[in-house]
């Protein structure tokens, strides 16, 4: 069975592009898109994804706030957080307080390839710029 993938990112363009390239691995399929962090806590608990991908600055709520929520009712759900902005180490402590085992910047595909693979070995995978 494929690994089902949630997108969570507030950027039509980006969720389209994340979906083109995750999409080449043939044993990943993406279950579900998010526009926002509420819709993506309702699409975790619907759609029980492998893993969850979700945007830092998405409107309604964040994903930091998203993941705190996520982690009552998914507490194994492995999620990386995605972001325009460098991961500094603040960033990187604050997106493991809320319960992501990964963050990197999603100015290219590629760290965001490095990150899944990382979290589907269940190691942490935070990408500091």
């Amino acid at each position: 069975m494929p690994t089902r993938i949630l997108i969570a990112d507030d950027d039509d363009s980006i969720r389209k592009l994340l979906r083109r390239i995750l999409e080449e691995n043939p044993d990943w399929q993406i279950c579900g898109e998010a526009r926002n962090g509420t819709d993506a806590i309702a699409q975790v608990q619907q759609l029980t994804p492998d893993i969850a991908i979700l945007d830092l600055a998405m409107p309604q709520m964040n994903g930091l706030d998203a993941a705190r929520m996520i982690r009552e009712t998914a507490p194994l759900l492995p999620m990386l957080l995605v972001t325009v902005q460098d991961v500094s180490a603040e960033l990187a402590t604050q997106a493991i307080k809320a319960g992501f085992s990964g963050a990197v910047s999603k100015s290219t595909g590629y760290e965001v390839v490095q990150g899944i693979e990382a979290l589907l070995r269940r190691r942490p995978f935070f990408n500091p710029s």
